[in-house]
């Protein structure tokens, strides 16, 4: 501890910091308790002074201090000016006025304009009196016209505004373990939403020139120039890609293209960082070098560079830690002192969550300082384990780079995004530097060459674009190959923290294996060289060392290692628990069941519905919202679900099933079943023709048929009733071809019934008891779906009398226009007695079934 103190000052720091953040009052004593006693052993067992110690027990407090400072803090103000407005009870949304400052650069978007304003007033109709407060919100124009595009591109940060438009909070999670859309904006300080309709509810004008919001507006516009440079220089298909490269501008890259680099670990070369930072560095100073300044001028000019290129860069976390590393390596230089990267790193972060504590929550904060610390750490010790070759020396060098930085973004890579991909590893030694020594360079010098000369500008980036198609083609190659791709279930934070912390152990121990065989060569060659015969040491063997203590640790902390990765591989490989999970998505239906023996099936995967018109195209945005991409596929990969076994496909209505072609894409899907029809509808066409392509076994169900998935799941079909011939019928109407299934789960029996109103609820029970001779029969059902999201002509009397269901879910979106559930719906269900769950107001309905009993659980 005493050689590095810095070091320990803020591994304190964020102990006390992260304990802020996730405990309560009573939660942080205790772990300022803990850290203080681990700070008298350190002094008690002579590892630290007195001093280093109580340093590092006065960092925790002051983190944690500031930490819940900054919360106690991080409210709003707004609640009690809405008060008088909420005299008939609390509303969803607010009439609202605000006045205030634009403090962010103006995203255009199709038909969506979104920049943050900082309000000085807010009024809301019915209200109190506008008054001054400081509020941050994020601001949503809805555009009417293609022509207001142009208007909200003109508006520029440090701009005054006037708004009108209504006032709503951030939706929270309403599935488990979904994005926190209100967690996310909160730890920004913004706590509402303005939804504003058209530009002519805006009224903006220049504010004061020398404001920081009107000093950044100048950079926004700076950037928006360049990227406006890439846009004429570089094809429509390499353009975004290039402006997210160089100036870290990734609005404009496309999605698809995004996806690829995902999934091969590659998107960390589009975030600006270290990499880019050096590189610029190293240029700048080349330049300068070339035109004979002297070293601490370079030194000196350089420090006052790396600021700007951070601003231009579009200053996230990864860029300004890089830069101030810079920064900071560059006046150790100026000074003549020594350097050393830990200590810059730890000063970085320090710094950085002293100005704000909410960074030690960003992912892009947690990436850049982790695999930055893992690359100090463990580079070192895994070049000297590799072989010392003399000819490409650098390929190993990049080899052990790649490897490191690999094994440390791993656990985060997996709590995050929750895949990995084998040829990742490969993708990254080949890529990254070929991007970042020769794309990355060309298209900085086409862009600065263009400024003077547009025809040489041109002439570089024509020459880079051949290098982007074949960047391009070799990630859609390795992408592609899915056989290597895997998905791993959100680990629990100790497996992280663990699995971080056995990384710099094994380092270590490399370190210390190979430190210990190099001494002990040494030492052999001086014993040989002392006892033989005089010109006979050279041919004599060299006995080889023995290393035992240190190989023993080191290949135990492998096997540990290799536990830890099969447990978060497997970690419900004991669990026999059925599971079945009313996913919230919106308008639309999505079931997710687990049985007890693991299998995984899906029925429908919800969908957003679009009613675009011809002429309407400017409205599309780069990369709309889509239920399946940004809901269903996180989740069921956050869950673990490897492969999805049977993929119901209750009928083909849009609600149901455009959520489904993202699960195609992602997650490997076994067999099909569905109704045996088919529509002309194009989101109906794409999935058949994507599982076709695919060659997922599709199986075409009928009442009567019976499925035992395990000992403790079987599954029953209702409906449809078995077609006379195999002809796969066109059927534009679907809601009475829907699948009606029951699914029993050890005790309980789950009942889904589509999109059927009450004729075909009649036709089941008729068809039922026929076939059981039983007119009067009467069963029971634990859980039934309220057919048709709860319409007002399903879930009929005569469905509910015969089924007699102890609780019903109804899978509807919130404030949806279709009024579902209907509340004729919902008193009929409470004269049966059944419990009622709706995703519109519960979020997800989530059942546990054991042979025990049924658990029932929901997210609000």
């Amino acid at each position: 501890m005493n050689r590095r103190p810095l070091i320990w000052f803020v591994i304190f720091w964020v102990f006390g910091s992260a304990a802020a953040a996730g405990l309560n009052s009573r939660g942080v004593l205790l772990a300022a308790g803990a850290a203080a006693l681990l700070a008298l052993a350190a002094v008690l067992c002579r590892q630290a002074p007195w001093q280093l110690a109580a340093a590092c027990v006065l960092a925790v407090g002051l983190a944690a201090g500031e930490r819940m400072w900054a919360d106690a803090r991080n409210v709003t103000e707004l609640p009690a000016l809405l008060a008088a407005a909420e005299a008939d009870g609390p509303r969803a949304a607010y009439a609202a006025e605000a006045v205030g400052t634009i403090v962010s650069a103006v995203e255009v978007d199709g038909d969506r304009a979104m920049f943050r304003v900082e309000a000085q007033s807010v009024h809301a109709e019915g209200g109190a009196a506008a008054r001054e407060v400081r509020e941050r919100l994020l601001v949503h124009v809805r555009l009417d016209a293609q022509p207001q595009q142009s208007i909200a591109a003109a508006w520029q940060r440090g701009d005054n505004v006037r708004l009108a438009g209504e006032l709503t909070r951030p939706a929270g999670a309403s599935n488990s373990g979904g994005f926190d859309y209100r967690r996310y904006l909160s730890s920004q300080r913004t706590h509402w939403l303005l939804k504003v309709q058209g530009t002519g509810a805006v009224r903006a004008a220049p504010g004061p020139k020398w404001t920081a919001a009107a000093l950044l507006g100048r950079v926004d516009a700076a950037r928006d120039w360049l990227g406006a440079r890439m846009d004429a220089m570089y094809p429509s298909s390499q353009s975004g890609y290039m402006k997210g490269l160089v100036l870290g501008i990734r609005e404009d890259l496309d999605p698809e293209q995004f996806q690829q680099f995902s999934r091969l670990g590659l998107t960390h070369i589009l975030a600006i960082s270290g990499l880019h930072v050096a590189v610029f560095i190293y240029a700048l100073g080349g330049l300068l070098r070339a035109a004979r300044i002297s070293r601490e001028r370079i030194l000196l000019i350089l420090m006052l560079s790396v600021p700007l290129y951070v601003l231009l860069a579009g200053a996230s976390p990864s860029v300004n830690r890089a830069g101030l590393m810079s920064v900071l390596a560059l006046l150790a230089a100026r000074m003549g002192k020594l350097k050393d990267g830990m200590h810059l790193l730890a000063a970085a972060a320090v710094m950085m969550l002293a100005f704000d504590p909410f960074l030690l929550e960003n992912v892009s904060f947690q990436l850049s300082f982790i695999v930055t610390l893992g690359l100090i750490v463990g580079v070192k010790p895994v070049r000297q384990a590799l072989p010392q070759w003399q000819k490409g020396k650098w390929l190993l060098d990049l080899a052990a780079v790649t490897l490191v930085a690999q094994l440390v973004s791993f656990p985060l890579t997996i709590y995050y995004f929750n895949q990995f991909h084998a040829l990742s590893m490969l993708a990254n030694f080949v890529l990254v530097p070929f991007i970042s020594f020769i794309v990355m360079p060309l298209g900085a010098a086409a862009l600065l060459l263009g400024m003077i000369w547009d025809s040489g500008g041109k002439l570089l980036a024509y020459a880079s674009q051949y290098a982007n198609d074949w960047t391009f083609a070799l990630v859609e190659q390795l992408a592609a190959v899915d056989s290597v791709r895997s998905i791993w279930a959100t680990p629990p934070l100790w497996w992280v923290a663990s699995w971080l912390l056995l990384l710099g152990a094994l380092f270590q121990a490399l370190n210390l294996w190979s430190t210990q065989s190099a001494d002990l060569r040494a030492e052999a060659i001086e014993a040989m060289e002392a006892t033989a015969p005089i010109g006979a040491a050279s041919s004599m063997r060299m006995p080889q060392p023995s290393y035992k203590g240190v190989k023993t640790s080191f290949y135990s902390l492998l096997i540990l290692s290799i536990f830890m990765l099969f447990y978060a591989y497997k970690p419900d490989l004991f669990n026999r628990k059925a599971a079945v999970s009313f996913i919230d998505v919106g308008q639309g239906d999505a079931i997710h069941i687990r049985t007890a023996s693991g299998k995984q099936i899906l029925i429908d995967g919800g969908g957003t519905l679009s009613f675009g018109k011809e002429g309407e195209e400017w409205r599309e945005r780069s990369d709309p919202f889509e239920v399946g991409k940004k809901v269903l596929v996180p989740l069921l990969m956050k869950r673990g679900v490897r492969a999805v076994d049977i993929l119901v496909i209750s009928h083909l209505d849009s609600d149901h099933i455009r959520g489904l072609q993202a699960v195609l894409d992602s997650i490997p899907v076994r067999s099909i079943w569905w109704n045996g029809t088919v529509k002309e509808a194009e989101d109906a066409q794409l999935l058949l023709r994507k599982a076709l392509e695919l060659r997922i076994p599709m199986y075409s169900v009928h009442a009567g048929q019976q499925y035992k998935i395990d000992e403790q799941t079987e599954v029953s079909i209702l409906w449809p009733i078995a077609k006379k011939d195999s002809v796969v019928q066109q059927a534009e109407e679907q809601n009475e071809s829907s699948v009606v299934m029951s699914v029993r789960l050890y005790h309980s029996t789950f009942l889904f019934s589509g999109d059927i109103n009450s004729v075909t609820e009649r036709s089941i029970i008729r068809h039922e008891q026929k076939r059981s001779n039983r007119a009067a029969e009467q069963k029971t059902i634990t859980v039934m779906k309220a057919a048709h999201h709860g319409s007002r002509f399903s879930t009929g009397k005569e469905w509910l009398d015969y089924w007699r269901p102890f609780g019903t879910v109804a899978s509807a979106g919130a404030s949806n226009s279709y009024g579902h559930p209907h509340p004729d719906v919902l008193s009929r269900l409470a004269v049966a007695g059944a419990v009622i769950w709706r995703t519109d107001k519960d979020g997800e309905v989530r059942f546990t079934v054991t042979a025990k009993g049924l658990y029932n659980g929901t997210m609000r």
